[in-house]
């Protein structure tokens, strides 16, 4: 069964961004990083979210992420899901921070409820399908439009969004061309899915 084990950015500088990842969320685990120059230009197809219980501790990720040099992309504010917003880390990956909680119930924790990877795809049903036949298994699913796998025991959460929704939701543009720069770490044999994002086995993930 093919699950997300581990997730490796492509970045610039190693020890920088785990300096940024751990001050800024507090993720010194979830998250790996290797030494790539590949070119990357314009949306990379992918975001990062991170859910949270209340707008407090959204609010609370979104200072601390700017703090250590991120950049806001959307503020944080109220919408018909919740309470969220989205902020690009220095190393070009787009993070957003959200609730289904409309209202504090205290003060911020700054408890991750979920880390949720989010591919932008060109087909959700066509992508869903490659998914199924590699052993995940389909929660949330809405047609063509997005589906969520279940996690099992992965620390991470894999989800597909049509790729201009997805840049929409999170305030870019969905142009974008060359190296998605990022690696997911769990297939029992490396493989590549229909949009180009690459799955590398635990033990090779393990030597990044």
């Amino acid at each position: 069964m093919t699950n997300i084990k581990t997730i490796t950015l492509e970045v610039a500088d190693t020890a920088a961004a785990e300096r940024f990842y751990a001050d800024a969320f507090g993720l010194t685990t979830q998250l790996r990083f290797r030494v790539s120059d590949a070119p990357a230009d314009g949306f990379r197809g992918f975001t990062l979210s991170l859910t949270v219980p209340q707008p407090a501790d959204v609010d609370s990720l979104v200072e601390t992420a700017l703090a250590a040099g991120a950049t806001t992309i959307k503020p944080a504010t109220k919408s018909m899901w919740g309470y969220g917003g989205t902020v690009r880390a220095p190393d070009g990956t787009i993070w957003k921070l959200a609730t289904s909680a409309k209202k504090n119930t205290g003060p911020a924790t700054r408890k991750i409820n979920a880390v949720v990877l989010l591919l932008g795809v060109a087909d959700v049903a066509a992508s869903k399908k490659f998914y199924l036949d590699r052993g995940l298994t389909a929660g949330k699913s809405f047609g063509r439009v997005y589906v969520e796998f279940e996690a099992g025991e992965s620390p991470v959460k894999l989800a597909l969004y049509r790729r201009k929704a997805l840049a929409k939701d999170a305030g870019v543009a969905a142009e974008g061309s060359g190296s998605h720069r990022i690696a997911l770490g769990g297939a029992a044999e490396p493989f590549t899915d229909p949009d180009g994002f690459a799955w590398e086995t635990t033990a090779a993930a393990n030597l990044s």
